[in-house]
């Protein structure tokens, strides 16, 4: 998970370039925004997955935490990346799932934390 949050990271900020430097003449400013919301939100869960893969010894619910953040970025940033760059308006949809994967991850990120649970330090 280490690997694939920072490969993540790493796409983003390729990403953001792309998005700054070549994009502007071809999109709108709404497209422009939805496209960095997805590379701003990918950003943010590869370093979540980062966080989840160092700290993975302390049990399943860092493990399945990663595994939602890693399918929250491919449908929330990827559905947004297919609403702007290929106009895919059928992704409109997919993208609350992403998130939705996003606050699980998270909330198990939260519980893995909880001292007592057996596995896990404060």
């Amino acid at each position: 998970m280490v690997r694939a949050g920072a490969l993540l990271s790493g796409l983003a900020v390729g990403l953001g370039a792309f998005g700054a430097h070549s994009m502007k003449a071809h999109y709108d400013a709404a497209a422009l925004q939805t496209f960095e919301t997805g590379v701003r939100y990918q950003m943010y869960h590869g370093l979540g997955l980062v966080l989840c893969g160092l700290l993975a010894e302390r049990g399943w619910r860092l493990r399945g935490a990663a595994l939602c953040l890693l399918g929250g970025t491919a449908l929330f940033s990827g559905s947004l990346y297919g609403l702007v760059l290929a106009g895919w308006k059928w992704l409109g949809p997919v993208t609350p799932i992403g998130g939705v994967l996003f606050l699980i991850g998270w909330l198990l990120v939260a519980l893995a934390g909880r001292p007592g649970n057996g596995n896990a330090r404060a």
